[in-house]
């Protein structure tokens, strides 16, 4: 066990799973989570970073920030996607072999893994066939990640390993309809049509893509735990071993946010991989299971959306919601 007074940085806080990552650990006991803004540190950037961790020696690293988004984010904006990825955890990784780091845990994505992957996908499945066009900038920037993680670990003895999450949602999501993931795309879209005459929600593509969802706070538990646990030179998947059309989740949403709404699908927007689920029963064998199921878990996240917007804090992706970027 990691002591609860241990120096723990959580590098992109204020994301998604960064701010899971830190109501986790705060409610496990840590009491000295370290953590720094963008314009107090450029990930990007060697030298703040080295100075940042040379002034802070963190002992434990949770590297979770990268710059992400859905297919039209990944298809408009390759550059930053490969680019500021391979910084962020290029600086990182080196910073934390620099001082000293006792353990560091590199987030990656899904989609690291081939278009045409068996399925369930094994984390064997890694660099065996092309990825899919729609998101290969980001993966190959996640892929390196991986084998940063690797590299250190083999030429320097470095305790750096690797998580490989699904496809992620829950509180602290981005709502914005250019950017977003598809569950919050999908919550934002039915949200938006609540009152109207005849509400009707547009879905990207035919609808039958497979995916598989994991609530982020399942996904800071699963962290903490290998972090806790586990220590190998392999990256190690995270999700729940189940998957649904996209069709499928659509009308779950729909069901919880707006029930009268239509759904159509837009056939000329791209689907992306035609079935995308992990093979988990690396992380099920080392005694780490999920908590949410998917129908729990759109209503809680619906519920904290709603929450939000009464309190008037800003939702991340709503340019109507007070304070919002």
């Amino acid at each position: 066990m990691i002591p609860r007074d241990s120096r723990v940085f959580v590098a992109g806080h204020r994301g998604l799973v960064g701010s899971a990552l830190v109501r986790k650990l705060e409610g496990e006991g840590f009491s000295n989570v370290l953590t720094a803004t963008r314009d107090e540190l450029d990930l990007r950037d060697q030298s703040e970073v080295s100075h940042w961790f040379k002034a802070n020696r963190p002992e434990y690293v949770f590297l979770v920030a990268g710059t992400v988004g859905g297919i039209m984010a990944n298809s408009t904006r390759p550059a930053e996607f490969i680019y500021d990825n391979m910084m962020i955890h290029g600086t990182v990784v080196h910073a934390a072999h620099e001082y000293d780091t006792s353990k560091l845990l590199y987030l990656g994505s899904s989609c690291i893994y081939p278009r045409a992957a068996e399925q369930p996908i094994s984390e064997d499945e890694l660099l065996t066939g092309p990825l899919e066009p729609t998101n290969e900038w980001y993966a190959v920037a996640k892929i390196a990640g991986i084998k940063l993680c690797q590299a250190y670990r083999r030429q320097y003895g470095r305790d750096f390993i690797s998580a490989m999450p699904t496809n992620l949602y829950g509180p602290g999501d981005n709502f914005d309809l250019v950017s977003s993931h598809v569950l919050p795309a999908l919550m934002r879209k039915f949200h938006d049509s609540i009152g109207e005459p005849d509400p009707e929600v547009v879905v990207w593509g035919t609808g039958s893509p497979m995916r598989e969802f994991l609530h982020v706070d399942d996904l800071a538990s699963a962290c903490l735990y290998l972090m806790e646990h586990y220590s190998d030179d392999s990256h190690i998947n995270v999700g729940t071993g189940v998957d649904l059309s996209i069709k499928e989740l659509a009308e779950k949403v729909r069901d919880v946010v707006n029930p009268q709404a239509r759904l159509t699908f837009d056939a000329s927007k791209a689907d992306g991989t035609p079935r995308k689920v992990l093979d988990v029963s690396k992380l099920n064998d080392l005694g780490w299971s999920p908590s949410y199921d998917l129908d729990t878990g759109i209503r809680s996240t619906y519920e904290w959306f709603l929450a939000e917007q009464e309190s008037q804090h800003a939702l991340r992706g709503m340019s109507d919601t007070v304070g919002a970027a």
